[in-house]
């Protein structure tokens, strides 16, 4: 009994002890860039879309197809339709979630603004499981990856390149391997399925079953994953409240800067879309080579000949493409957009730098003025949404 006593004594002088130790004034201290998440009021994941393969074969079952989604809610929801952001080749949600010098991300960014906000790993990507018969990969050499996005002012080939000023970092070996913010950006890069018509069949797939889950919703793109947000569209149109399409996929029909050779042979896909008069295959749509380029520098466009066949599904959702000043999409973007345009599509452009915003690169997302970049999205989407708001 005095030893129980002894015991209870013992524990409550503990408790008191513990009551007593003054709280933390400071995060503690972690090895990692850190952001301010204080508008999130809510953040969770879950997976959707995707099939069984292999059932003829008993106990080989694996599931194929499904994307990873993790969604960020906020204190107050302030807009009107939530955001569904869709990473790039070689890329994966962790380019929405903060900066290879450990800045603030557009998924916060837009969460402060009232956005829930919608992130995913493209299927067969990242956290949404490859299988072998995916089909082959490709991975991005730090070669490649500085001619194209971190260092293209030293190595890029085009003319705009020579503007890039935006990449983070300083000293001499700015956006190289072995810069801090380079490696740190190459260290999340991923395999990417080569097959653009598998890839681009799934990510529709996929992302029209996100929606069927979710709602209606603003689709925004980067890059190679341009093209998903008209797939999407195509598949959901009354779901997709509008497309913010930065940089996408392009030119139309045949290859630039990176690449040579016919490619996107539906126009802005890869893979067949709804037309009117129907295309029953891509060489339905007849197309010639414009006399000659818009200007100075830029690329000359392949467009329909006229009558133009019109994406159907793709009139009356508000589309934006964007453009930054020295990026190699700087030579070809108004391709795409004029292209949209003859088939009917409702779609913007914007450059940049005609906003002011001077000195990008292609990773607007990841780069030193990457808020004011968010702020001119999140404008357009004011003024474009107001009447679907209500």
């Amino acid at each position: 009994m005095r030893s129980d006593r002894i015991i209870c004594v013992a524990w409550t002088a503990l408790s008191i002890g513990l009551l007593a130790l003054p709280a933390r004034a400071e995060p503690p201290r972690l090895p990692v860039p850190l952001v301010d998440q204080s508008g999130v009021a809510a953040r969770g994941y879950f997976y959707v879309g995707g099939h069984y393969v292999g059932s003829n074969e008993p106990g080989k079952d694996v599931m194929d197809g499904q994307i990873y989604v993790e969604v960020l809610a906020p204190k107050e929801v302030r807009r009107p339709f939530p955001l569904v952001l869709i990473h790039g080749a070689g890329q994966t949600a962790t380019n929405w979630m903060g900066t290879p010098d450990g800045r603030k991300g557009w998924a916060e960014y837009f969460v402060e603004q009232g956005y829930v906000v919608y992130m995913i790993d493209q299927p067969m990507r990242g956290r949404s499981a490859w299988h072998p018969a995916d089909g082959a990969t490709r991975m991005f050499s730090a070669q490649q990856e500085e001619f194209q996005f971190t260092a293209s002012e030293v190595v890029g080939t085009w003319p705009q390149a020579k503007k890039h000023t935006q990449w983070p970092g300083d000293g001499p070996n700015k956006g190289r391997k072995g810069d801090p913010a380079f490696d740190a950006f190459y260290a999340t890069q991923v395999e990417t399925v080569i097959s653009n018509e598998v890839t681009q069949a799934g990510n529709q797939a996929a992302s029209a079953a996100l929606l069927d889950k979710i709602g209606p919703a603003i689709i925004l793109t980067h890059s190679q994953s341009g093209p998903f947000g008209w797939l999407i569209a195509d598949a959901r149109p009354k779901l997709v409240k509008a497309i913010i399409a930065i940089e996408p996929a392009g030119p139309p029909f045949e290859n630039s800067i990176n690449a040579t050779g016919k490619a996107r042979l539906w126009g802005v896909s890869d893979i067949p879309m709804t037309y009117d008069p129907p295309a029953k295959e891509a060489s339905d749509i007849a197309v010639e080579r414009e006399a000659k380029a818009d200007g100075p520098d830029l690329f000359t466009c392949w467009m329909q000949k006229s009558p133009a066949r019109q994406l159907i599904n793709l009139k009356g959702i508000p589309s934006v493409v964007v453009a930054s000043e020295a990026s190699y999409h700087a030579t070809y973007d108004h391709c795409t957009v004029k292209y949209l345009k003859q088939a009917g599509a409702s779609v913007e452009f914007v450059r940049l730098e005609d906003k002011g915003i001077h000195g990008n690169g292609h990773m607007v997302m990841l780069e030193k003025n990457n808020l004011d970049i968010a702020h001119v999205l999140d404008e357009w989407v004011l003024q474009n949404m107001h009447a679907e708001a209500h």
